[in-house]
């Protein structure tokens, strides 16, 4: 809600993007790859939904199949406290000057299950539901950024807390370790905007699907039937190597792990580094759900 003398122009509603939703990996778990421990009592997907909190984003949509929801739900709940906003000592009533920010599920299309789900394409289509979803409630809380956070990539989210204001802006931001980003099919957090997301999706879509995309110069002709979904297939750095990082902000972090396969995993769990990443404090993160509207608890 907007107070008085609020200036509209300098709203800027950043979106995170924790893409689940994807082709399995080789963990071969009875639950989602993505819900592997990094630390004690602590998941690869919710040190994505932390990082988003650290990015500063207004609203965290998770991406992934209704038979997995349940479960990752079940661990996140529907909202994470602002870290930034906590343990404002000198604030003279700190606890009603908190801010928390809501999480939302989206399943993956049944048209694009199974056709076109990749990882890359589960950031797409969040982004495109935040979009479709926030448009429906106002103009004026239409994503104008999103952040995409991976839980296949191990770094601390802390790294994220200097650089909010950048962030949160129409310049791109983009996380590197060792020279090497997104586009180097690294898990590393980035921003992105709508023409980000219209040359991304373009690109699959003449790629991966040979379907016609009107007015961006794609062939009309179908691919192959063997590469007709292929798309669900294709790694990150294909999926965003249309992503334009002209005169954006490169943050370098001091470490990193990927973490999508068991050999890289059992690297991570045997370094040093993996001592310095601990769950939040239940302040910031833990179960928390909003209250029902609308329910008769009578």
């Amino acid at each position: 809600m907007l107070d008085e003398g609020t200036n509209i122009a300098a709203i800027f509603h950043l979106a995170g993007i924790v893409p689940v939703a994807g082709q399995p990996l080789d963990f071969n778990l009875p639950w989602h790859d993505s819900c592997i421990p990094i630390a004690s009592d602590y998941l690869a997907i919710e040190r994505a939904v932390v990082e988003c909190a650290y990015a500063g984003c207004e609203t965290i949509w998770i991406v992934c199949h209704d038979d997995m929801q349940p479960l990752i739900r079940h661990r996140i709940g529907e909202m994470i406290e602002d870290p930034v906003w906590l343990g404002r000592n000198m604030d003279p009533r700190p606890s009603e000057t908190r801010k928390q920010i809501p999480i939302y599920y989206v399943p993956i299309h049944p048209k694009d299950r199974d056709k076109r789900d990749c990882l890359g394409w589960s950031v797409l289509y969040g982004a495109l539901v935040a979009y479709s979803i926030s448009k429906k409630i106002s103009t004026y809380v239409i994503p104008n950024r999103y952040y995409a956070a991976f839980p296949y990539g191990v770094y601390p989210p802390e790294v994220l807390r200097p650089h909010r204001k950048q962030i949160s802006s129409n310049r791109p931001f983009i996380l590197s370790f060792i020279d090497s980003t997104i586009k180097d099919g690294e898990y590393l957090g980035f921003t992105f905007d709508a023409e980000d997301f219209k040359r991304c999706r373009a690109k699959l879509r003449k790629e991966g699907t040979g379907r016609y995309v009107p007015g961006v110069g794609l062939t009309e002709k179908m691919l192959p039937i063997e590469k007709r979904w292929s798309a669900r297939h294709f790694p990150i750095e294909q999926v965003f190597s249309s992503l334009d990082l002209d005169g954006g902000l490169n943050v370098e972090v001091d470490w990193y792990f990927k973490i999508d396969n068991w050999d890289d995993y059992c690297e991570y769990m045997g370094s040093e580094m993996r001592k310095g990443i601990k769950k939040p404090s239940k302040m910031v993160y833990s179960y928390k759900e909003w209250n029902p509207v609308g329910e008769d608890n009578g």
